[in-house]
């Protein structure tokens, strides 16, 4: 049987990619105002999204996926008799699980996983489905074994600035100034679904050591599974310093270390300067 992959944008996977790995991305939308809605990675680029938000003084706003564009996906990939595995940002972030659930409703070869993760998490977990779709696995098989092994995805970035968690109402106006005048660089993770903070360091350097500190704390990476790095903003001058600096994690393990773009979704609220790392712990 025939398994196709649809997932959401805020997986930050782009539409040239989704072409080559053989997903289906539906894009979440974006607002700067009222009069300005992109389509996330369709008529808006993250390098452009980055140059719009540094010039707002409103943070934007993303819209959830609704049932009705998720049903016409579902209508057109399962004309053949194909089963379809959907797979969305955390359920915690985002009313696009419900939706996909919504739609799904009426196909019975339509099965939704909830990532309980955001961008890179996300596509970790997309990319693990590809492995097992060509090991064979039935689509019962795979919904299982990613509602496993999805609790073993860390995602963990160290933020620049808390500018836009501070535009969010994630934080405090006084915690944001005294976290810019003290240049604290937070921690985030994403954990049960929820982007929380887990650390605080003062300075670039003291934040890419807690970072490597926090990956040694959950066993290291498994470099069987999908991994990668990321970064948020118009250069990625500081994730080149943070590989640098992280040597000893991959030395021995791999050549390759891949690195994306964190998108509109997530990067709305990080802002620029964001810096990460996502595996599935050992």
């Amino acid at each position: 049987m025939n398994i196709k992959i649809v997932i959401d944008s805020a997986s930050d996977i782009s539409l040239e990619e989704a072409e080559k790995l053989g997903v289906t991305v539906i894009p979440m939308s974006i607002s700067f105002g009222f009069n300005e809605e992109y389509y996330d990675g369709v008529d808006i680029t993250p390098h452009r999204f980055y140059e719009k938000l540094i010039e707002s003084d409103e943070l934007p706003k993303t819209s959830q996926i609704n049932a009705f564009r998720f049903n016409e996906v579902f209508k057109e990939l399962t004309s053949d008799g194909s089963d379809v595995l959907v797979i969305t940002i955390s359920s915690k972030l985002s009313g696009t699980y419900t939706s996909a659930l919504q739609a799904a409703e009426k196909y019975g070869n339509v099965h939704v996983v909830d990532s309980l993760n955001a961008c890179i998490g996300e596509r970790l977990l997309c990319l693990y489905a590809l492995e097992l779709i060509k090991k064979g696995l039935s689509i019962e098989e795979i919904v299982e074994e990613l509602n496993e092994k999805k609790k073993k995805i860390n995602l963990i970035a160290v933020v620049n600035t808390l500018e836009y968690l501070k535009k969010g109402g994630r934080v405090s106006s006084a915690v944001a100034f005294a976290g810019e005048a003290f240049s604290i660089k937070p921690v985030l993770s994403v954990i049960d679904g929820e982007v929380k903070m887990i650390g605080k360091a003062v300075g670039s350097k003291r934040g890419n050591n807690l970072l490597n500190t926090l990956v040694a704390k959950k066993g290291g990476i498994d470099f069987s599974m999908p991994y990668g790095v990321i970064w948020s903003g118009l250069d990625n001058t500081m994730l080149q310093k943070y590989i640098k600096d992280s040597a000893h994690l991959w030395e021995e393990h791999t050549d390759t270390i891949p690195a994306y773009i964190i998108g509109s979704t997530i990067g709305t609220h990080v802002g620029p300067g964001a810096i990460g790392v996502a595996f599935f712990e050992k």
